[in-house]
Parts: C-alpha cells; structure tokens; sequence
C-alpha cells in the first residue's frame, strides 16, 4: 500500500515508525501478553508507559522539579475555561489575540473575570504577529496568555511576549508543542492538544508550576481542579491510556533523532523549502508577513478561489491530503508538523511547480 502524504491541520500525520510499534503494540504491550487498549490503568505495564511519557517530556524540555507534567483530556479548548476558572478569579487577565483560539480563549476566561486584550492583530486579518511596541499590558494581570502558532492563518511567534516580571505567562502550544527547543522556566503553564505534534487526539499535556496549582481555586468541580491530577500523578479516573501510549511513543522517536534541536533543524529545513517555492511561484503566494510566517502551518493562495480548488483536485489525485485552508479563511494550508517528512514538502513543491507549468 502506498502512504498518501497527509497536510492534515490535525489530527496529523503521525511518524512511520510510531505507527509500525503502536501496531504491534495493539496486539501486545512490551511482551505482556496483552493489548495497550486492554491493559488497567493501574498495572504496572500502563504504569510503566505513564513514568516514561513524563520522563521524556522532562528530558526533551528541560521541565525542572517545580513543575508538574500532566496527561488531560479535553483538548485545548477545555484549557481555554480551565486555566482562568482556577487562576482568574475575578481579576483580570492579558489576552494576546492572534487568531482564533486566542479569540475563543478570551470568550471562555471572560465568565471568570475581566479580560484586557494586550495585543492584536485582527486588524491585519491576523497576518501578522504584533510586537513589543503595539502591546500594552494591564497594571496587575493575574496571569499573560498567548498562543504561539496559528494553525488557521499561519502565524507564529519566534519568542515569547516581553511580560512584565512576575506575571505568570500561559501559552496555548497545541500546534507547535516539541517543535523546537523551549525554555519552559520562562512560563508558568503550557498546555497542548495532542493530535499536532504529539499524539492522537484526546490526550492533552500540561505543563505547570507547582507553585501555581497550589494557588488554584478551591471551590471548583474536583475533575475542573489541576491538582487533582497532579496529586493523582494524572490518573484521578480513568486517563486516555492509548492517547498516553502513542505520545510516549512519540517523544522517543524526537529523542532518537536527537531532541528539540535535531526537530528545530528538519521543521526549518521543510519550512525554507516551501516558502521558497512560494516566493518564486508565478501562481502560488503565502498569505502571511515574512517575519510571522509558520513552520508549522503554511498557508497559501492561487490567483482565484477557482484555481485554490483546482490545485487542490490536483494534488489530491497525486497523493497529498489535507490541502484545503479553513473553511473560515479559505485558501490553502500545508500542515508540516514534526512527522512530516521533507520528501513530503518535496511532493508538494513538485506538485505545485507542475500544475503552474500547466496553467501559466
């Protein structure tokens, strides 16, 4: 069988090899016996998956002692309500809009207290990602957030905002998790979904200073609380055991191709390679600014909506899925997350020189 190359936005493209262990694991988890989707969340062959997913988050990022790795469910848009539920309370928080899930984020921390937008760049039609000079941050926000790669529009931060000191910094990473080094003492939360970088979807990891979680609300729902799942080493009720498995799985091949500098390395190199080609093309042009443009998600566009939907026919029929921009931008998006392979962005390049050869 031939392996269509799939740009899907997420959930994604997952490594060759994961797939081939996550396979043979299905039928039996390191020589049990048993299945990984068979197997209690409290024996020691799950127990053993959960302390190596967290021993390689640790290690690929350096996450220091004061800081719990968690393993949630509800993707990012439940931290979207859980982060200012237990941290906001009736204070206000900086939002920077970049895009959607930004946008959805401030909807969600607004039940829980005042939001002040510190930064946006909806004015652009977020093409851009706004910098030190056009932010203004709020006399005392209880915490900062950001979202440090637009998967919609193909934005993304190459740092962290300038926060002013000792205002926890909370970033939304869904789509750029492990793609490149990251110093996690700068932030006081990172959360990610896992079906970009990391995983299938249901699984979501949090990153989070102890110190914050024992600040958290107390009056809330115990499954709404972060330390329930930090003092129960993720495992309160039942966690997505096969989610866990195959992110474990996940960060070991980023260790064997040498951790987040080795990933930094082969997601800039596909990244070059694409807008390139974008910069030459007679037909194709990128959407966002130069200095915002994503190495994950490259967004695009023809001469017309007509032709975006004609190349996107195009590549389908030659292998290369998941082409389609949002349906609330339209245009086209490559999702080149971690496990894209080059040969992949390569195909898409051929593919792209080929159909503007043929409708020049």
């Amino acid at each position: 069988m031939t392996r269509t190359w799939n740009f899907s936005p997420g959930p994604a493209v997952l490594p060759e090899a994961v797939l081939r262990r996550a396979q043979a694991a299905l039928w039996d988890l390191d020589g049990s016996g048993i299945g990984v989707l068979e197997h209690s969340h409290r024996g020691k062959e799950f127990l053993a998956v959960l302390a190596r997913a967290e021993a390689l988050v640790r290690q690929l990022a350096g996450v220091p002692d004061a800081y719990d790795v968690l393993f949630l469910q509800g993707g990012a848009s439940s931290q979207f309500f859980m982060v200012p539920m237990n941290f906001l309370g009736g204070a206000t928080a900086d939002y920077c809009v970049t895009g959607v899930w930004s946008e959805k984020a401030v909807d969600e921390a607004k039940r829980f207290g005042a939001v002040h937008v510190a930064c946006s760049s909806a004015e652009g039609g977020h093409t851009h990602i706004p910098d030190a000079a056009a932010t203004r941050w709020s006399a005392a926000p209880a915490y900062a957030h950001f979202t440090s790669n637009n998967t919609i529009y193909g934005t993304q931060w190459t740092g962290e905002p300038a926060v002013p000191a000792g205002v926890p910094l909370v970033c939304d990473a869904s789509s750029d998790i492990f793609s490149r080094p990251i110093d996690v003492a700068r932030y006081a939360l990172i959360y990610a979904g896992a079906q970009k970088n990391l995983g299938p979807s249901g699984v979501t990891l949090v990153i989070v200073k102890k110190e914050l979680v024992a600040k958290g609300a107390r009056d809330l729902p115990t499954m709404l609380q972060y330390r329930t799942f930090a003092a129960n080493q993720s495992m309160y009720n039942t966690p997505p055991t096969f989610g866990i498995y195959v992110l474990s799985e996940v960060l070991r091949w980023i260790d064997e191709l040498g951790g987040l500098p080795a990933m930094a390395a082969r997601n800039r190199a596909k990244a070059d390679l694409l807008y390139a080609e974008l910069d030459r093309s007679p037909v194709f042009k990128g959407v966002v600014r130069a200095e915002a443009r994503s190495q994950m998600n490259v967004t695009f566009r023809g001469r017309s909506a007509a032709e975006d939907a004609a190349f996107v026919a195009f590549a389908t029929a030659r292998g290369l899925s998941g082409l389609a921009g949002h349906r609330s931008v339209g245009g086209m998006r490559a999702s080149i997350y971690n496990a894209m392979e080059l040969g992949g962005v390569q195909a898409l390049v051929d593919a792209m020189r080929a159909f503007a050869a043929a409708h020049a």
